[in-house]
């Protein structure tokens, strides 16, 4: 495929990082960010977790990151940062700092120029749409680029197969985000008027997809529409968390395709018996057609979050609350 305007960009940028995994022993990943910037790294670890023969990865907030100072953070170390407009200070720094220890830094940011970019030794743009509208570029939205990050790192330094199973398959992502939105039009229309009165909503999943639920909970529900909200991991659902259930308290439940599917099943056997207000988002019913069956795992948590954006409008709207109101984020000092 031939790709033009922010594909030919996005794809020069990556080939550049390209060129940088291949000059250079890496050993360790380090996923860096703040907020649904964090959320978005789940994936991705999930895939080194699953796929890497030798490499390994951990997850960091930006701040954490520097004051907990990994020993193992060394020239022979991968940042990964991500920050939407580049202008995070506490991520920005993290860069600073990672360079400061020979790491090799890669950002990815919607923006071209920000202060990200500056403390960076390579930058990556993605394509980004608000939520409910269609993605016009989803082979470089931000989770694509992040697989592609990831798993080109596993082809180029222990030639693992998936990566060109990965790229086909991100070419359907637009068909399938097409076929969701038919499919889930009017449910989240339906849930969004059922469940706009509720205080608290909970999220739950595992696996790859444990990064929607959280960012849903801290992005959407508490940030954007100040509902109270946590993100349960559905393997601590029966280690406390179960307590909380009763028939009046709301859940949304991801289950994926990945190896920690049964986890997610277990879960929802016992919101069935026990509750009542769950919304299941099951990627099963998604029509999935041109996504290899070897990634299918990878790609669902994509669809999901689709979903999950359709639900975020849809709730804004039956509130009457938009998604862009703030009560302190870029208003008052923290």
């Amino acid at each position: 495929m031939v790709y033009e305007g922010p594909f030919a960009q996005a794809n020069e940028q990556l080939e550049r990082v390209f060129d940088a995994y291949r000059s250079r022993t890496i050993k360790r990943v380090f996923y860096v960010a703040c907020g649904g910037s964090s959320a978005l790294m789940y994936p991705s670890k999930y895939v080194i977790d699953r796929e890497a023969q030798g490499i390994t990865a951990e997850i960091f907030s930006s701040n954490e990151f520097i004051h907990r100072n990994p020993r193992s953070l060394d020239e022979q170390s991968l940042v990964i940062l991500c920050s939407h407009k580049g202008k995070t200070p506490e991520t920005t720094e993290a860069a600073r700092f990672a360079k400061s220890k020979g790491a090799l830094t890669v950002s990815l940011m919607y923006v071209e120029h920000a202060p990200l970019a500056d403390e960076s030794d390579f930058v990556v743009n993605y394509s980004w749409i608000s939520a409910g509208n269609m993605e016009p570029h989803p082979e470089i939205m931000n989770y694509a680029i992040l697989y592609r990050l990831t798993m080109g790192l596993l082809y180029i330094k222990e030639g693992n197969k998936k990566y060109e199973k990965l790229l086909a398959s991100l070419d359907h992502l637009g068909t399938v985000f097409e076929k969701a939105m038919v499919q889930y039009a009017d449910t989240v229309r339906e849930y969004a008027e059922q469940y706009k009165d509720e205080s608290i909503i909970y999220t739950m999943a595992s696996g790859a997809n444990y990064g929607m639920a959280y960012s849903f909970a801290i992005c959407i529900l508490m940030e954007m529409q100040w509902i109270h909200s946590h993100a349960i991991h559905a393997g601590e659902f029966f280690h406390g968390p179960f307590e909380i259930l009763d028939k009046t308290v709301p859940f949304i439940l991801l289950k994926g395709l990945d190896e920690t599917r049964p986890l997610e099943e277990r879960a929802h056997a016992f919101l069935q018996q026990y509750g009542e207000k769950t919304i299941v988002i099951d990627a099963k019913t998604f029509d999935l057609t041109g996504i290899d069956d070897e990634v299918k795992g990878y790609i669902a948590p994509l669809a999901m979050n689709f979903v999950l954006r359709m639900f975020a409008l849809a709730l804004s709207k039956a509130r009457s609350h938009p998604l862009e109101t703030r009560r302190y984020m870029f208003k008052v000092p923290y």
